[in-house]
């Protein structure tokens, strides 16, 4: 096994059962951010933050290569798919929101010159990329489209979310759009193909091939898997860092169940809507592809913004200290001139998906170093606020 394969699955390891841990140790304490929401606005701010466009544009195209692809032969390719953009993997997301939540305010570790430099380095990094990621598969969504439309859409795209990060209200409005134009669009291709409640659970039959592989989807099955794995790790220190200021008061064991189920709903009926459609050799509507660029591109929007927010708190380069313009002038050069880096250099996903690992392990050993601060962290019910 590559050495970049042992240690994806020695930190999967032990980010799951320290989430598990986590859940149950501290199951009766109530977790508040600082602006709490109730579980569905949750859901949807962490749903449309934490994806992109390769959730909508990707399974068509990768269907065909888990079907006939030998390492994914264990399976069939609807739970492949679904293995590498839901459930277990979402559990990376609550060990950092439970971090961000509780341990955070206590041990003030992101507050250290070197762990603040690596985790905003990350988040803009990893911003760019979505952006790049966007760039690089726009000929495959867009058909004949012209190196100045693509780079004039990439570059509209930015602006659009750097203009949506200047309000926190922009950004949870662009949430619950986003999460509705996702519905819609997959009602829109049911019934397109008159699809019904039938033929869309028996594509969904295949999802079992998941859960009774699943121990399949804890190491890497192939480098293709851990690019998807790395990338999930890069996200996971940011989105925990943004979504835990929409905590509502839900108990950690609760928050865990919901992280790991309530996103794979959405997730599993559309991509059983895309199987179906794969199975079938049903060829796509151009309306239906122009439908699916469209709510690509929010989804884009909605991951850049919430990403742009955080950062600009972070690093105090906000609306307050730079004023509107400039603002927006300089965020928006920054994360377009990195999607350019992306374009025009060999930097990779991985490398900062690694990256992360590495702060992942620094984190935790400050945290045993620290240890005496959290001796007294109720278990007995007492709220947990975020302190910002």
């Amino acid at each position: 096994m590559p050495i970049a394969h042992i240690i994806l699955t020695t930190a999967i390891l032990i980010t799951l059962a320290t989430s598990v841990f986590l859940a149950l140790r501290y199951r009766n304490i109530k977790l508040y951010g600082t602006e709490p929401s109730n579980l569905l606005a949750f859901t949807a701010i962490l749903f449309t933050s934490g994806l992109d466009v390769g959730l909508i544009m990707f399974p068509l195209t990768e269907f065909p290569v888990y079907a006939t692809e030998t390492p994914y032969g264990f399976t069939n390719p609807l739970a492949i798919e679904f293995g590498f953009w839901a459930f277990l993997v979402w559990g990376f997301y609550f060990l950092t929101t439970f971090y961000f939540c509780v341990i955070e305010p206590r041990l003030k570790l992101f507050e250290l010159w070197w762990v603040a430099l690596a985790n905003n380095i990350v988040i803009v990094a990893t911003c760019a990329f979505t952006g790049f990621l966007f760039l690089s598969y726009l000929p495959d969504y867009i058909a004949d489209i012209s190196p100045v439309a693509r780079y004039s859409l990439v570059a509209a795209v930015v602006l659009g979310a750097v203009l949506s990060s200047t309000d926190i209200r922009y950004v949870k409005w662009l949430s619950y759009g986003s999460f509705a134009l996702f519905a819609l669009l997959i009602l829109g291709l049911m019934v397109a193909n008159g699809m019904g409640a039938g033929d869309l659970l028996a594509s969904g039959q295949n999802l079992g091939g998941y859960f009774s592989n699943i121990d399949k989807f804890l190491s890497p099955v192939t480098d293709y898997h851990a690019f998807y794995l790395f990338w999930w790790f890069a996200w996971s220190i940011m989105i925990g860092q943004f979504v835990a200021r929409f905590l509502g008061g839900i108990r950690p064991l609760q928050l865990l169940l919901a992280l790991l189920i309530l996103p794979s709903i959405p997730i599993a009926i559309w991509f059983s809507v895309l199987f179906h459609y794969h199975t079938e050799e049903i060829v796509l509507a151009e309306y239906l592809q122009v439908a699916m660029v469209v709510v690509g591109i929010i989804f884009v929007l909605n991951s850049l913004d919430s990403l742009t927010r955080l950062y600009s708190e972070n690093l105090n380069l906000t609306v307050k200290r730079l004023g509107m313009p400039l603002y927006i002038a300089g965020h928006w050069g920054l994360l377009f001139g990195l999607i350019m880096l992306y374009q025009f250099t060999p930097l990779k996903i991985e490398w900062i998906g690694m990256v992360v690992i590495a702060l992942y392990g620094c984190i935790y050993f400050l945290i045993y170093r620290r240890r005496e601060a959290l001796q007294k962290l109720s278990q007995t019910g007492q709220p947990i606020h975020v302190q910002q």
